[in-house]
């Protein structure tokens, strides 16, 4: 694209330079053309054509339909990390709104005032939910919190470690983040056991020493699981210097033990379940900590203030990434944040009130609890596995290879996780509760 500039002469809209100054700055680097700057294998070099077929607005909009058509249709009782929730209308009403959809960061308060308020007042639930002092806004996803989450671990342990310990049952994709982000820090990821779901606090006793840095654990578990010793995992975390760092989620949190309580120094998490419809891939990372560590905390932190007529103002107090401070005294190149998003949890959050939260979460275990049950009485089946409460979601042992009863389910209509050889995974939430008959009888066609 081209177009005049005040001088007269041409040039890109987006960099505007005359063609003399072009000319110039092509001169002192001995370049002729500017293509000469690049080195694009041809093979990727753009040949002037899309290969896109022209269409009008209709004919865009029937093609786009007829791909989307060829999806397959499945009601969807997957879970493990990524939650789907009903949404209110209102969530999308008012963070649709152009003021909140097209802000970048919130560099000037004077601008933003609404957008600030309403990520201090998400950071403020997440306090009370947690009862650690400090909540950013925010992280990409619970990996990367996670990963955060050891580094600042590393940077405020008083004595030499390398190590993080973390549960069996951490997903793989989020050890996948969390060893690409500590290799360059000389951290090494280690696993320690579990037991009917839970962590085995003995085996982590004999696991742990003075070289821990940080010991993870998740409430619930990627399981599904309660997890019952979290005051063991803090104690031990604490004996031996390391930081204890818990995963869960919001809805959750408001019937589970409070994190601080048991000596959580750090929680992470996907706050998504609450505002956004699952994605499976994009997220909103949750991290709380203690107001020791307000300095080591990556990101953004939105504070109240008072402007110079003493009125309650906000405005981002902290911001400790690379782009904003010296890179020697940064604790995070995260470029950007889901401050959108965190709009919608805390939207979604404030429509349901505390009471209503806690019932959603009551809900989830009491669905899960429930439909057990029902697969349970089926033969052939065995849910759940674990003899815990459960939030959400359970594993169920099968007679039949669960690859084959998931691959059976899917031509019902019907995804479930096959975790195992014989282990499958179902969660049920309120979004998809109306299909638990027909689930049911489904699993009892395929068993």
């Amino acid at each position: 694209m081209s177009g005049r500039n005040e001088s007269g002469g041409r040039g890109s809209p987006y960099a505007p330079h005359t063609a003399a100054e072009t000319e110039a700055m092509l001169s002192a680097v001995g370049a002729d053309d500017p293509t000469e700057l690049f080195d694009i294998p041809e093979s990727v070099a753009f040949d002037g054509e899309f290969g896109i077929e022209a269409r009008s607005e209709q004919e865009a909009q029937r093609h786009v339909r007829g791909l989307l058509s060829r999806n397959d249709d499945l009601t969807e009782f997957l879970g493990r990390g990524h939650y789907d929730h009903y949404v209110p209308s209102l969530v999308d009403h008012l963070s649709l709104r152009s003021e909140f959809l097209t802000s970048y960061t919130q560099y000037q308060p004077e601008v933003t005032q609404g957008f600030l308020q309403a990520l201090f007042e998400y950071q403020s639930m997440l306090v009370e939910l947690t009862g650690l002092g400090i909540v950013n806004a925010s992280m990409y996803d619970h990996a990367t919190a996670l990963a955060e989450a050891a580094l600042l671990a590393a940077r405020v342990r008083q004595t030499d470690g390398d190590r993080v310990l973390v549960p069996a049952y951490l997903l793989d994709e989020r050890r996948d983040v969390l060893e690409n982000y500590i290799d360059g820090a000389d951290l090494s990821v280690e696993t320690y056991g579990t037991d009917d779901g839970n962590i085995d606090t003995d085996g982590l006793a004999e696991t742990i020493d003075d070289d821990a840095v940080m010991v993870y654990a998740e409430n619930p578990t990627t399981r599904g699981t309660v997890e019952e010793n979290l005051d063991a995992v803090g104690d031990l975390a604490a004996d031996h210097g390391a930081l204890f760092c818990l995963g869960s989620d919001p809805v959750a949190l408001s019937i589970l033990q409070e994190p601080e309580s048991v000596g959580a120094d750090v929680v992470v998490g996907d706050a998504a379940t609450l505002g956004i419809p699952s994605a499976f891939g994009m997220g909103l990372g949750l991290f709380a900590t203690r107001e020791d560590f307000v300095r080591q905390v990556p990101g953004r932190l939105v504070g109240a203030s008072e402007d110079d007529a003493d009125r309650r103002t906000y405005t981002l107090t902290l911001q400790t990434r690379e782009q904003h401070i010296r890179r020697e005294r940064a604790t995070s190149n995260i470029c950007t944040n889901q401050a959108w998003l965190a709009l919608r949890t805390a939207i979604h959050a404030a429509y349901l009130g505390p009471d209503g939260l806690v019932t959603l979460a009551n809900d989830c275990v009491r669905l899960a609890d429930d439909l057990a049950a029902r697969l349970d009485g089926l033969t052939g089946i065995k849910a759940p596995v674990h003899d815990r409460h459960h939030v959400r979601e359970f594993v169920a042992r099968t007679d039949q290879p669960a690859r084959a009863i998931a691959s059976d389910l899917e031509a019902e209509g019907f995804a479930v996780h096959a975790v195992g050889d014989y282990e499958v995974q179902v969660c049920i939430t309120d979004a998809n509760e109306r299909a638990a008959d027909e689930l049911v009888a489904a699993f009892e066609e395929v068993l």
